[in-house]
Formats: C-alpha cells, sequence, structure tokens
C-alpha cells in the first residue's frame, strides 16, 4: 500500500509525522522559555533597580565629599562638581521611578527623596554657605564633630533596603531560571530520541520506495546519456511519479534512436559545409594579404553552387575596381604634384616681392627716420651754435682776467723771492751763531758737551734751511717762467677764440639752411613710405594666399600618394606598372635679395648736457 503511494503523499505522511514530535516538543520548550522570560524580565528589572541605586548612593557619597572639599579649600571646582552631582542623582531616582512597578518599592525611592530634601540643607547647603562667607573653620568643626556619625545613613537606609530586597528577588530569579532550564533540557532530550527514532525509520522507508528506483533510472539515464540507447527501461508500470519519469526516460530512449539516425545525415551536410567554409576562408586569407588574382575552382555542392559564382565574381569587380584607382591615382598625382610646385614657385616669388617690399618700406622708413634725426639734430645744433657764440666771448672775458691775474701772480712771486733770501740770511747767522756756540761750549769742557750737541744740531738745521730755500727760490723762478708762458698761451686762446667765433656764426646760417631742406625732404618721404606700406600689405596678403593653395596641393598630393600606395598592396594581376607615390615636395629655402639698411641710431652732433664751456 504504501509503494503505491504517490510521492508527494508519501513525503506528507514522513513530514507529519516529524512535524507531530517537533510540535510537542516545542511545545515544551515554549512552556519553559516562556517561565524563563518572565524570570529574566524581572532579574533584568531588579538589576537596574539594583544598579540606579548603587549609582544613587555613590553620587551622594561623591556629592557629601565634594562639600568637604569646598568646605577645606574652598575651591568652585568642587562646587561646580557638587552640582553636577546633583544631577546625577535626580537622574538615578527618575530612572529608578521609570524601572519600579512594586508601590512598595516606590515608597521606598520616595521616601529616600524627601529625606535627601531634608539633609540638604541642614548639612551640605549650610556648610558650603559657611564656606562662602569665609567660616571654613567653623564648618570644619561641625565635620570632626560628626566624623564617627554616618550623616548619609538616614538619607540611604530606605535605598539600601530596596537593593536587598532586589538582591533577594534575583537570587529567586536564578533559581526558577534553573529549573525551568532543566525541564526545558530534559523536553529536548526525550523529544529528539523519538525524532532521531522516526527520521531513521522514514529514512528506510523512503529509501526503498523512492531512492532504490530513482538510482535506477540514474543509470539508465547515464547509459543513454553515453549514446547507447538499447538500454532497457524499468519500472514504466509503476502508478506513482517514478512510473511517470520511467515512461519519459523511455520517450527519451526512442526519441535517441531517431536522433542517431539524423545525427548521420547532418554528418554529411556538416562535411560539405566545412570543405566550402575551408575553401572561402582559405580564399579570404588571400584576398587580404592583397592577392586579387586568386579565385574558387574548387568544385562546391549544388547548393553552394551560387556563393562559388557570386565569390568569383565579386573577386573580378573589385580587381578592376582597384586596377582603376591605382590608375587614377597615379593621374591625379602627378597633376597634383605639378599644381603644388607651380604654386610653391609662385609662392616663393610673391614672398621675394614681399619681402623686397617690406624691406624698402624699412629703408625708406629708416631714411625718413635719419632725415628727422639731422633735422632735429639741424636744429640743435644751430641752438648749439648760439649757445657757442655766446660762450666765445665769455671765453674771451675769461682770457683777460686770466692774464690780469697772472700779472698778479707774477708781481706776488717778487714779494716771495725777497722774503725767501730774507730767510737765507737768518739761516746764515743762526749757523754762524751755532759755531760760535760750539767753540764756547769746547771752552767749557766737560760742562759743555750737552750744549755742543745742541749746536751741532742748530747748525745742522740752518744748513737746512739754506739749502730749502736755494730750492723755493729755484721753484719760484720757474714758476715766474711758465707764468709767462702762460700769458702768452691765453693771448693766442683769446685770437683762437675771436677766429672761431666767426666760423661759428657761418656754420649756424648753413644748419638753419639744412634743417629746413631736411624736413621739406622728410615730408615726401612720409608719403613714399605710406604708399610702400599699403603694396607691402597687399603682397603679404598674397603671398598668404599662395601659401595656403600650395599647402592645399601639398596635401592632395600626400593623399592622393597614400591612396595609390594602399592600392598598389593588392596584387590584381596587370601589367601596367602603378608607380609607389613620390615623397612630397619640400618647400626649398628662399633668401630674398633685397637686405635691409643697418638701423644704427644717428649719433648725435652734441649731447644734450653738453656745454661749449667744456671746450
Amino acid at each position: 500500500m504504501f509503494t503505491s503511494l504517490s510521492i508527494s503523499r508519501k513525503l506528507v505522511a514522513a513530514f507529519a509525522i516529524n512535524m507531530a514530535i517537533v510540535a510537542a516538543m516545542l511545545a515544551a520548550v515554549w512552556s519553559t522559555s516562556s517561565s524563563v522570560r518572565r524570570e529574566t524580565d524581572a532579574s533584568a528589572r531588579a538589576q537596574e533597580i539594583y544598579s540606579q541605586t548603587v549609582a544613587f548612593e555613590m553620587a551622594a557619597q561623591r556629592m557629601n565629599a565634594q562639600v568637604r572639599g569646598y568646605v577645606i579649600t574652598s575651591d568652585d571646582y568642587y562646587a561646580g562638581v557638587y552640582t553636577e552631582t546633583q544631577g546625577q542623582m535626580t537622574e538615578a531616582l527618575t530612572k529608578l521611578n521609570a524601572v519600579i512597578v512594586d508601590p512598595a518599592d516606590r515608597a521606598l525611592v520616595n521616601a529616600t527623596r524627601e529625606k535627601l530634601l531634608a539633609w540638604q540643607p541642614l548639612w551640605a547647603t549650610r556648610l558650603m554657605a559657611m564656606a562662602r562667607e569665609g567660616r571654613n573653620e567653623q564648618a570644619m568643626t561641625i565635620i570632626r564633630a560628626n566624623r564617627k556619625i554616618q550623616v548619609l545613613a538616614p538619607v540611604l537606609e530606605p535605598l539600601r533596603t530596596l537593593r536587598t530586597k532586589q538582591i533577594e528577588l534575583l537570587a529567586a530569579s536564578k533559581l526558577t531560571q534553573d529549573a525551568a532550564f532543566t525541564a526545558s533540557k530534559r523536553a529536548m532530550m526525550i523529544g529528539g530520541m523519538l525524532l532521531l527514532f522516526a527520521v531513521v525509520a522514514l529514512c528506510f522507508l523512503l529509501t526503498r520506495a523512492i531512492g532504490r528506483p530513482i538510482g535506477a533510472l540514474t543509470d539508465t539515464m547515464k547509459v543513454m546519456a553515453r549514446g547507447d540507447y538499447t538500454v532497457e527501461v524499468s519500472g514504466t508500470r509503476r502508478g506513482d511519479e517514478i512510473g511517470a519519469m520511467a515512461q519519459a526516460v523511455e520517450v527519451f530512449r526512442e526519441n535517441g534512436l531517431a536522433k542517431a539516425a539524423a545525427d548521420q545525415a547532418q554528418a554529411r551536410t556538416d562535411a560539405e559545409q566545412k570543405m566550402v567554409v575551408d575553401t572561402v576562408s582559405t580564399q579570404l586569407s588571400d584576398l587580404s594579404k592583397g592577392d586579387l588574382t586568386v579565385s574558387i575552382e574548387a568544385d562546391f555542392p549544388p547548393a553552394y553552387a551560387a556563393l562559388k559564382s557570386n565569390f568569383n565574381e565579386a573577386l573580378a569587380k573589385l580587381r578592376d575596381l582597384i586596377g582603376s584607382v591605382s590608375e587614377s591615382a597615379t593621374a591625379i598625382r602627378t597633376g597634383s604634384g605639378e599644381i603644388a610646385q607651380a604654386s610653391e614657385d609662385l609662392a616663393r616669388r610673391t614672398e621675394s616681392n614681399a619681402a623686397s617690399l617690406e624691406e624698402t618700406a624699412a629703408s625708406v622708413t629708416q631714411m625718413d627716420g635719419r632725415l628727422r634725426a639731422s633735422a632735429v639734430a639741424a636744429t640743435r645744433t644751430v641752438e648749439r651754435a648760439d649757445q657757442a657764440i655766446a660762450t666765445v666771448g665769455g671765453g674771451r672775458a675769461v682770457a683777460d682776467e686770466a692774464v690780469q691775474a697772472m700779472g698778479r701772480v707774477s708781481d706776488s712771486a717778487k714779494g716771495i723771492d725777497s722774503v725767501i733770501e730774507g730767510l737765507d740770511k737768518i739761516a746764515f747767522q743762526t749757523r754762524v751763531l751755532a759755531m760760535n756756540a760750539a767753540v764756547e761750549a769746547g771752552r767749557a769742557g766737560d760742562a759743555g758737551r750737552g750744549f755742543a750737541v745742541v749746536a751741532d744740531l742748530v747748525s745742522a738745521l740752518a744748513m737746512r734751511a739754506e739749502e730749502e730755500a736755494k730750492r723755493a727760490r729755484d721753484q719760484l723762478t720757474v714758476t715766474q717762467t711758465d707764468i709767462v708762458t702762460a700769458v702768452e698761451a691765453v693771448t693766442k686762446v683769446d685770437g683762437a677764440l675771436a677766429n672761431i667765433s666767426g666760423d661759428v656764426t657761418q656754420v649756424h646760417e648753413l644748419l638753419a639752411s639744412m634743417a629746413a631742406d631736411n624736413q621739406a625732404q622728410s615730408a615726401a618721404i612720409t608719403q613714399i613710405s605710406v604708399a610702400i606700406g599699403t603694396m607691402d600689405q597687399s603682397t603679404q596678403q598674397n603671398a598668404a594666399m599662395v601659401e595656403e593653395t600650395s599647402a592645399a596641393a601639398r596635401n592632395l598630393a600626400g593623399e592622393v600618394g597614400q591612396l595609390a600606395d594602399q592600392a598598389g598592396r593588392f596584387k590584381v594581376g596587370r601589367s601596367a606598372n602603378i608607380r609607389r607615390p613620390a615623397a612630397p615636395a619640400r618647400a626649398t629655402g628662399y633668401t630674398s635679395p633685397v637686405r635691409a639698411l643697418p638701423t644704427a641710431p644717428v649719433p648725435a652732433l652734441v649731447g644734450a648736457g653738453d656745454d661749449w664751456n667744456e671746450f
């Protein structure tokens, strides 16, 4: 009966048994887990209450310590920490009220709050106020008097009672959780053993009813997968899904036999197609290398005869096309080369004309500039000539004054000569006196030895004075001679200045005439320069257009050369010689025969800072 059931019903029955066992086991586990969850929630709440009571007590102890620190040091840091600790205590009480659900526990928390509110004014606030007023010692006396008394004990007593109660609740909850875990383990062990027994039994039945027949079908399909369709398929008469699978495999076997016959026919067709593909591939390979002379000569099957005919016809047309392109490219390349050469010749001639005009314009501009500079220089020279005339007149006056001054110097030199003669006489007399003193010192013996030395020194000094006076007289004589010579030279200079004054007057008249002529020539050359500049601009534009034409012709020649090069890569089987593209014509350097005039500036006749007085 179990064998006749469908696979889905077999599996449903097996899973129903397992699910019943699992459901019973889950019910037991759920019951114990609910108890554990309740105890866990109670434990968590008790733990939170315990933690908050500890936090509150620690904050209270810290607040009391800050009161003592502030009383001892009067440091505002302790007051700030005191205020911060008050906030922590308030936060702890708020969390306790949020967690507590038992009214008795809430009453203990409220009692702690009331005692804290009563303790702060009597202890903390009072002592800190005394410290702010400077009564630290009095506050310390109160602290010492209450040292043995637990000041915070009455305040924290309700909270400690609450904490003790939570510890007892945690212990009881732990015992309850342990008992629940033990019951849960026992239920899971019994359910697991039952589930294991059911799984083993069901596996044996399902393997016998499903696994073995499916394995036999698998072996049969593996044999068929290797191409052997002569194998017999078992189980086709079963009424379940395995029977349906066996019937489907039987259909696959019959289809495989039919497919084997079709594959033999397809193999013959594939062989013909491979021959056609290989032949066409070989021809296309030769075609990719540029050989257009090959054609298909092999015999194709009737189904591919049109392909052979079309390929050979297309190859012949492509061969004719490439040959025509090569010949046309050669002709176009020749014509474009001639155009490029002619354009380059025209460009060089135009550039030569443009350069000549440009250099002519530059030369005319330089001439104009030089004429302008000459006119300016002539004008400035006229002005300098006027200054020179005035300077020459002043020079003659200065020369007269110099002659008079030299006469006065000559008279002074005569007076100096008499002074030198007097000094010479004084030196001679001093020498005579020194000789007499030496004689007297010799008569005095040892007592006059020192005086004799002094007399010798005075005598030597007198001789030196005579020599210097002689040298001064000789120098004065030379000076008088030079003064006479200078007077004669100054007289000659005065005459030369008179001649220069006349010559400068004539130069002044000539330069004035030259300045007027230069201005007229400069105006005429300016008009010529403007006309040549216009011609130069037009010629430059023509040269640029010719350069563009030449560049376009060279580009065309290059493109045609590349086209001929690409066409020459193909082998068309013609006797016509397809020439390789010639290298593009290079622009030859062209040097204009016209040279620009030197542009050195015209030197000024007289510097702006010069003066005729320097003459």
